[in-house]
């Protein structure tokens, strides 16, 4: 099934994923405004796509090659001799790097993107998620379709099982209704269990949602889901980084988790068996130092028995409300008109005291270690002078090691 038949939308707008309100026959022309937009030529694309497709290069590898020689062309170009010299890249990532079939592969997958009005994200682009850039291993690009703006949004990855029981769905309505007054941009997989729960219950609440696909933008799995695509793309859209000629591979359900954690603030594992996919997000999630959070379940549960012990072994925090998840990520701070800081009156402050209180002061919040750097201070003293300055009243702690005046 071809997204020809969804709605379908016009050039991107500035600063991140805009509104698409166009036609067919004019995509070439806003594939064109697009590429121009993000400094891209469509000579560059076609080469980035196809450094995309060079067997056992990786991500990682990609963008370290790319900060080396400055573009995608420029790399198929270079010698290998010196792509070689580039700490890390061994004959191996590069050995394939000469295919023609890649660069014709490539052009292929750019009529296909034309044709069926497919933009994309590279990594050093406006409309790449933030969050997203600052994973080593995040794609260095993604195709995208629908109403996706992503511009000062709380973003939350909800997961799961499939064998949702009763439990878990009348959680996930009831998390999603809770959260639907801070307007969240919920993401999950489109699958089925918990996660088109998530969807369902964001389009009931008027959410923007994202489905992550671990396959090419051609086709929906499960098939079953088509009917609410319409409805995905109104309010959100879908991304994949698989193109539409990749084989449908269970494996690509691993690999598209690190997207789905990656972009997130916070990821919300609500059911999950002993061993599944949603742990593998929640493992990647800890791993980029985001907030997890597990809903905890009956020890008789078989599918609360990945949640109970994400939470037996400190890789998640309890959730039992969406308050939960507004208080430790501090959403209740940012909703609030901030209010100009006051000093306390007669307050004695040492002179390191001062200094803390000093680089706090044009400060919303601050993490212990970015304070200790700044206060040139070691940590250890910092979180000590932190608790003597909380005492006086003067410091407000906040979850994930943040501080602020209070």
């Amino acid at each position: 099934m071809y997204l020809e038949t969804s709605p379908v939308y016009n050039a991107i707008h500035s600063s991140y994923f805009g509104n698409f309100n166009g036609c067919h026959n004019s995509s070439t022309h806003k594939i064109s405004e697009y590429i121009i937009e993000n400094m891209l030529s469509k000579s560059e694309l076609r080469y980035m796509l196809a450094l995309q497709r060079v067997p056992n290069l990786g991500d990682t590898s990609a963008k370290k090659i790319l900060h080396h020689v400055g573009s995608a062309e420029g790399i198929f170009k270079e010698k290998s001799s010196t792509l070689l010299k580039i700490d890390g890249i061994g004959a191996n990532k590069i050995k394939d790097l000469q295919a023609p079939h890649l660069l014709t592969e490539a052009e292929a997958e750019i009529r296909f993107m034309e044709e069926n009005d497919i933009s994309y994200s590279y990594f050093k682009d406006n409309n790449y998620p933030e969050k997203l850039k600052h994973c080593l291993d995040g794609p260095i690009l993604f195709f995208h379709a629908g109403n996706i703006d992503l511009v000062n949004k709380k973003i939350i990855s909800i997961v799961g099982t499939r064998k949702i029981t009763t439990y878990g769905n009348v959680f996930c309505e009831k998390l999603i209704e809770e959260l639907a007054p801070i307007n969240p941009v919920i993401v999950s997989g489109f699958a089925y269990g918990i996660d088109i729960c998530a969807h369902k219950a964001a389009i009931s609440n008027g959410l923007q949602n994202i489905a992550c696909l671990a396959h090419g933008l051609n086709q929906i799995y499960p098939k079953v889901h088509k009917k609410y695509m319409t409805q995905v793309e109104e309010n959100g859209g879908f991304i994949s980084e698989f193109w539409s000629t990749d084989r449908f591979n269970r494996n690509n359900f691993l690999k598209r988790n690190r997207i789905i954690a990656g972009m997130s603030e916070a990821t919300i594992v609500i059911e999950s068996a002993e061993k599944g996919g949603s742990l593998v997000t929640a493992d990647l999630a800890n791993s980029y130092n985001r907030e997890v959070f597990a809903v905890p379940g009956r020890t008789t549960d078989s599918q609360s028995v990945g949640c109970n012990n994400l939470i037996k072994t400190n890789q998640a925090r309890v959730v039992t409300s969406a308050a939960d998840v507004i208080y430790m990520l501090g959403w209740e701070l940012e909703e609030k008109q901030k209010k100009a800081t006051q000093i306390p009156l007669f307050v004695v402050l040492s002179p390191e005291e001062e200094t803390i209180v000093a680089f706090l002061k044009d400060k919303d919040k601050e993490l212990l270690d970015v304070i200790a750097i700044n206060c040139n201070m070691p940590t250890y003293k910092i979180a000590n002078l932190l608790l003597q300055l909380e005492m006086k009243g003067m410091i407000r702690p906040l979850p994930g090691k943040l501080f602020q005046l209070a």
